[in-house]
């Protein structure tokens, strides 16, 4: 997944542009009879969405790789929103007076995913309005100016620093609108308390990328710099002290966005046509069906070994729950040191690589990836993250970044998340960050010639693909076709089906945390530390946890759609970069490409 503090930021502010290209040459849907002079009209359109969001919202920009504005921030003041909503209306206004039935079927696709962009950003600033409530946009956004820019080599040192230390000088008062806008009655505690901890972070990317260099730099540059540096410390301790002394005691939001914003943040966020109690519906008849997969593992797994549990064929649910936990006993063993995650994702992403390659079952990229320890700003949310370049950024790294074990982690906390990730869940981590999941996809949809798919990369497309390709892996024979390799990457695809279950039992049904927990460590068999971590991870986002299971689904019923059409003609690879060339839409637009049906 993409890092969700940097999400926030990107996903209320972004469209992009069209260049009006048919899909590539190997897809097999040709384009409808279009035209050309619509198609010109939605391309200048794209194009001045594109400039217009860049201009207002220069980090995000900066992520994207549009550097015209990377020593810019982004203006959370009444007044710089209020630019956002007037250009959003403007350009939804424009976009409803083209017919979109006279575009090719390529900007079709674009401007259904424009418009819902346009409506999702408008939508969110007047009638959601977490800027009023939600302190992680601002501490976001503060780590993300300055770690887009030195993250990653797309320019000189010297000119990265430069432009890091015109944020720096900048960020004094964004500290100042968050708190100007925020409202402590509405800001819920656990927002609260995660920002706090978060706060210092940006410190350390300082710490990390530009004091290091400042020697390299000219005398006047390291000068400004420095003074750049002192001004941001005072500006992050003073927003510490307001944090700890001012926020996080009159914190007093409810943390539920309720039943109405949820359905229709959902609808936004996914682009499907599962609803809530669909998405439900199926979640859990899933959870069931997996549920008695693994029992049938754990039988094979355990015949014969001594003090194993009952195996009846006909299992009660509390025998089937002890059997399961007991093969999954069989996989916590084999789990790495403390110290020794990091080096486990680095090899387990070479092993997948290796199998994709030998097995021929995509296409692989060519650009470089490094793992990483995760930013410290960042940390708090997910265990792990793929970070892909932005879409302008062409022939630069992606970051798959894991969460290091706290330092002030005790030694039962650290043996139980190393029981959820131990050797063969490191596997399939680095699958669906790594290859062939959003690494692989991130790279294939980088080449797509729409910069809107690009900048609007779905998160339904791109986390169900992750998803998919656990059991694709699993199923083409990866790690010698190991039973409890099977057995652990069902229990990775049960946290994907709790995860929708979670979201909307959180947010729409007032789960408790017992009700939470019992879900996740009873239900999906996850370890205490990380079902925690969910927890509280569900508390602080909402409609992007369903993101995983819904776009599995559409996934998996697409891969068995056009098996069903082509029969014997089938070829996997050929599948899977054909999937991966329309550049990440969601994912029921493929679908209607591909099948050749109407773009709805």
């Amino acid at each position: 997944m993409r890092p969700t503090l940097l999400a926030i930021t990107l996903t209320a502010l972004l469209a992009g542009c069209s260049d009006g290209q048919a899909p590539a040459a190997s897809q097999a849907t040709a384009p409808a009879a279009s035209d050309a002079a619509a198609d010109a009209i939605f391309a200048a359109l794209s194009k001045e969405a594109l400039d217009t969001w860049m201009r207002l919202s220069p980090v995000s920009a900066t992520q994207i790789g549009d550097h015209r504005y990377d020593d810019q921030l982004d203006d959370l003041s009444a007044e710089g929103r209020q630019r956002r909503i007037d250009a959003n209306k403007a350009l939804l206004a424009k976009l409803d007076a083209l017919d979109a039935s006279r575009l090719s079927r390529a900007n079709q696709v674009d401007a259904a995913i424009l418009h819902n962009q346009l409506q999702a950003d408008l939508w969110t600033a007047e009638v959601l309005q977490d800027w009023a409530w939600d302190p992680q946009i601002y501490g976001g956004l503060a780590g993300s100016a300055i770690y887009g820019l030195m993250a990653r080599e797309f320019a000189p040192l010297p000119d990265r620093i430069r432009a890091a230390t015109a944020r720096m000088e900048k960020l004094p008062a964004l500290f100042a609108q968050a708190r100007a806008n925020l409202d402590p009655a509405r800001v819920p505690k656990i927002h609260a308390e995660t920002v706090a901890k978060q706060n210092a972070g940006i410190l350390s990317i300082v710490e990390t990328f530009i004091t290091p260099h400042l020697g390299e730099l000219p005398a006047a540059d390291a000068a400004r710099t420095r003074a750049a540096i002192d001004g941001l410390q005072q500006a992050v301790a003073g927003q510490q002290a307001w944090l700890d002394k001012t926020l996080v005691p009159n914190a007093k939001g409810d943390f539920r966005i309720g039943t109405d914003k949820y359905d229709q943040k959902l609808k936004f966020a996914l682009s499907s046509s599962l609803s809530r109690a669909e998405i439900k519906q199926r979640a859990e008849a899933e959870m069931q069906r997996v549920r008695g997969q693994m029992y049938g593992i754990a039988r094979t797994v355990l015949a014969g070994k001594a003090g194993a549990p009952p195996l009846p064929e006909q299992p009660t649910e509390a025998q089937r729950q002890v059997a399961i936990e007991a093969a999954l006993e069989l996989a916590y063993a084999d789990h790495p040191a403390r110290d020794k995650v990091v080096d486990a994702a680095k090899a387990s992403l070479q092993a997948a690589t290796g199998f994709v390659r030998e097995k021929k079952l995509v296409t692989l990229p060519d650009a470089p990836v490094d793992v990483i320890l995760m930013p410290e700003f960042q940390r708090g949310v997910a265990v792990a993250y793929c970070d892909s370049p932005g879409p302008l950024d062409k022939g630069l790294k992606t970051f798959y970044a894991i969460s290091p074990i706290p330092d002030d982690w005790s030694q039962a906390q650290a043996d139980s998340f190393l029981r959820e990730y131990n050797g063969r869940m490191i596997h399939l981590l680095s699958i669906h960050e790594g290859i062939p999941g959003h690494y692989l996809e991130g790279g294939h949809s980088a080449k797509y010639p729409s910069v809107l798919r690009g900048v609007l990369r779905s998160g339904l497309f791109a986390e169900g693909w992750a998803v998919y390709t656990e059991r694709m892996m699993q199923e083409q024979g990866y790690l010698g076709g190991d039973p409890l390799f099977q057995l652990v990457q069902l229990k990775f695809y049960l946290r994907t089906i709790a995860n929708a279950l979670l979201d909307q039992g959180v947010h729409v049904d007032g789960w408790s945390r017992e009700q939470a927990m019992r879900l996740m460590t009873h239900d999906a068999f996850q370890q205490e530390s990380e079902a925690a971590g969910k927890w509280v991870r569900a508390q602080l986002t909402s409609a992007q946890l369903p993101t995983y299971f819904v776009g599995a689904q559409e996934h998996f019923d697409l891969r068995k759609a056009m098996q069903d059409k082509l029969g014997d003609r089938f070829d996997l690879k050929a599948y899977h970069d054909q999937v991966l060339s329309y550049g990440a839409p969601p994912v029921r637009y493929v679908r209607e490409l591909m099948l050749d049906e109407p773009i709805r």
